[in-house]
């Protein structure tokens, strides 16, 4: 069957199709029950009339069991068989706390009563009440019929209770009297229909509570035919006719069980209300059932929207808002016992959770940038512990090359402490580029080059490497320009890297070769060697930190496996890529550069090569008047030794307040300063020498052991002209004095 038409293709449609399914069988039935007729609706009334009479005769049980259990605690007292006025004073203290009884008293076994709550004037003998012998006889509680009180004056009902002696003999009974109103009060709560009656009677038929009028009914007998249902006890509702006329349908119930009392309650209901309450009953199930079929309904599609479409579209909301991240999102819905409800917080749940998680991530990011930036610290003070010895054991062996030039042994083991003390300066530095990169705070300084340049100053750099190693190198270039945009420098530490590297992994008298090629928009590099090359398992991973091939001991300077990483760092900051081959071991490596190609913007510089600049600094050379300030007495005195080789004029000061006294006195016309002074630091050094105005035109020279971005930017900001990093080149420190020389000649000759 095809149900298209119905549309059911929504939640709240079908949540319609169900509320009236699950509705139309109440009106079905409601229908049967009209169609029933007058039998079923007497049958429902006689079901509901006894159950109204059962409950209100529990009721009326209630009260009697409260006396019930007030007269048993009466008995227990001592004071109640003491004298009478202790027993007097007992019971008036007992009907004070409870006005709702009209009398307490103590009845001897001969029917006296000795002590009354309410005093009496003349004696009293109650020894022919049947309350009393039967209490006695029963040794129980026993409700006694209805009575008006000679000495209280009101109707009443007396409760009696057997006070026993300990030898379990009846020694007296304690009585109360009980007003017709307090046994009343439970009921007076009961709704019933108009004309409708309340009866209460003893086992004798007197009537000792009756609602309505029950003032005019105390101690009245009810009519022959309800006494004779009283005294058998009918089990069903039957129908008869009051004093008033009216016929009623009654029902009897016993108030509480034997042992508590006789009494009998009984409520009729007018009958000729009973088929016209139950089709009016009808008529309004039926509209009832209607009204709630349409509300349903309506509910169904406009309150179901906010209660079900509405919290599902909050879920998919949440749900989509965390999935774009947004970890605090909530869904809002409150959490009840029910599927959405459950769905919700389920989903909060999951959403703190991963709120948590976020979080702990953070907090384990931030601890791994204070750890990074606590290692990055350790890095830059390890760079300047470490330079700071170096720098004079590379000046040491620079002078002992330049004072001994004519004995080989000398000079060859000089050379040998120089390209040591490179390699470990490669170390630091390379440690140092490693940390700033990863850091992103390497900063280009972008031009455009010529590759060619490039090549030529990273294979000078990594010549005595080369030739150390007794390797061939075979350079393949094109004779047109091959431009780029990039750093200098960068490049030129890419490159001699890897040549570096070829070095190291190739065994003695191997074959190194360097290519330059065009791509159609890149320049590729190739350096490609013979040597060890790479397993196939450590090829994916030889770009990465620490990365290292297995050492042995004729390659223990195989460095800290930092090298391929910085390259890689590198060569991506300038949008270029680098890539590694290998046929395996012992089958020689490739690592090939491709840099974004630029049109050329200049010819390309035909530099007379990486010597020229020293004999240009050697050509028309003046002396200077130096100043060398270091704590470290090493570091002074052979830079001091080094330049005095040169042909300057030297001085020494190993603290601030030397410096300042020697310049004032001597007006050197450059000072070599270290930064790192235990009394005064450089940077204030080297402000109060630019406030003397002997060295206030001077040459400041930064030559210390902090080589980052940050200690640069500090000198500069502090006065100096030049920063140099331990252990400085001596041919870079030889330039530097030069050009400070040939700027300062013509002021020397004006003054000549």
């Amino acid at each position: 069957m095809n149900l298209r038409f119905l549309k059911l293709n929504s939640l709240r449609s079908r949540l319609m199709l169900v509320v009236a399914l699950a509705i139309m069988p109440s009106v079905l039935m409601s229908l049967y029950t009209g169609w029933s007729g007058r039998q079923h609706a007497i049958s429902i009334a006689q079901e509901n009339l006894q159950r109204l009479a059962n409950l209100a005769a529990v009721n009326e049980a209630e009260s009697l069991s409260s006396a019930r259990q007030l007269l048993a605690g009466l008995a227990n007292i001592p004071e109640l068989m003491g004298t009478p006025e202790q027993c007097s004073e007992l019971l008036a203290a007992t009907l004070k706390r409870n006005p709702n009884y009209a009398n307490f008293g103590l009845i001897q076994l001969n029917g006296d009563v000795t002590c009354n709550a309410v005093p009496s004037d003349r004696p009293v003998n109650l020894g022919d009440r049947e309350h009393f012998k039967r209490a006695v006889a029963e040794r129980r509680f026993i409700a006694g019929n209805y009575v008006f009180g000679r000495v209280i004056q009101q109707h009443t009902i007396n409760l009696t209770y057997p006070v026993l002696g300990e030898d379990g003999a009846v020694r007296a009974v304690v009585f109360a009297a009980l007003t017709l109103p307090e046994l009343d009060k439970f009921i007076q709560g009961i709704d019933l229909p108009p004309g409708s009656v309340l009866i209460t009677t003893d086992r004798e038929g007197t009537i000792i509570s009756r609602r309505p009028d029950a003032d005019k009914w105390f101690g009245k007998t009810v009519q022959p035919d309800m006494l004779r249902a009283i005294q058998r006890n009918a089990p069903q509702p039957l129908e008869l006719e009051g004093p008033d006329g009216v016929r009623r349908l009654h029902a009897f119930a016993q108030v509480g069980s034997r042992e508590l009392s006789d009494f009998t309650l009984t409520i009729g209901i007018p009958s000729a209300q009973i088929v016209a309450s139950a089709w009016r009953d009808q008529a309004l199930v039926l509209a009832v059932l209607a009204a709630v079929m349409a509300l349903a309904l309506l509910a169904t599609w406009f309150v179901g929207n906010h209660m079900i479409v509405y919290r599902i579209r909050r879920l998919v909301a949440t749900a989509q808002a965390l999935a774009a991240g947004k970890l605090d999102a909530r869904t809002g819905i409150p959490y009840r016992e029910e599927e959405i409800s459950t769905l919700a917080r389920a989903l909060d749940e999951m959403a703190r959770a991963l709120q948590h998680k976020e979080a702990a991530r953070d907090r384990a990011e931030e601890e791994l940038r204070a750890a990074d930036r606590r290692k990055d610290e350790f890095l830059a003070m390890l760079a300047h512990e470490l330079r700071n010895p170096l720098a004079p054991i590379r000046t040491a062996a620079d002078v002992l090359r330049l004072t001994h030039e004519n004995e080989p042994r000398i000079r060859k083991t000089s050379d040998i402490i120089a390209r040591q003390i490179d390699h470990m300066t490669g170390l630091v530095d390379d440690l140092l580029d490693v940390s700033r990169v990863t850091r992103g705070l390497i900063k280009l300084s972008r031009e455009t080059l010529d590759l060619h340049e490039v090549i030529a100053g990273a294979i000078e750099q990594s010549r005595s490497t080369i030739e150390e190693h007794g390797h061939a190198l075979a350079v393949d270039l094109p004779q047109k320009a091959a431009c780029v945009c990039g750093d200098r420098m960068r490049l030129i530490q890419v490159v001699t890297n890897l040549l570096n590297n070829a070095a190291k992994y190739t065994p003695k008298g191997g074959r190194i070769r360097v290519w330059l090629r065009a791509g159609p928009n890149t320049w590729t590099i190739g350096v490609q060697d013979n040597g060890m090359g790479i397993n196939a398992e450590l090829l994916p991973h030889v770009f990465e930190l620490f990365s290292q091939a297995e050492r042995t001991p004729d390659r223990a300077q195989g460095g800290l496996g930092l090298g391929l990483a910085l390259v890689k760092s590198l060569v991506e900051l300038h949008g270029g890529s680098v890539s590694a081959s290998s046929a395996g071991a012992g089958k020689g490596s490739l690592f090939v550069i491709r840099l974004p190609r630029v049109t050329a913007s200049r010819p390309p510089a035909s530099g007379s090569g990486p010597d020229q600049p020293a004999a240009d600094a050697q050509e028309g050379f003046t002396p200077l008047r130096l100043l060398v300030v270091d704590d470290n007495i090493d570091a002074a005195d052979t830079t001091a030794a080094l330049l005095r080789s040169s042909g300057h004029e030297v001085s020494v000061a190993y603290d601030a307040h030397e410096a300042l006294q020697q310049a004032a006195q001597q007006a050197p016309q450059a000072l070599v300063l270290d930064i790192g002074l235990p009394d005064v630091d450089g940077y204030e050094l080297a402000r109060r020498l630019r406030r003397m105005p002997q060295t206030a035109q001077a040459v400041l020279i930064a030559l210390t052991g902090y080589g980052q971005e940050q200690d640069r930017e500090r000198s500069r900001a502090a006065g100096f002209d030049h920063h140099l990093v331990k252990p400085a080149e001596p041919l870079v420190l030889g330039r530097l004095l030069a050009d400070v020389a040939r700027k300062l000649a013509p002021h020397n000759r004006q003054a000549g």
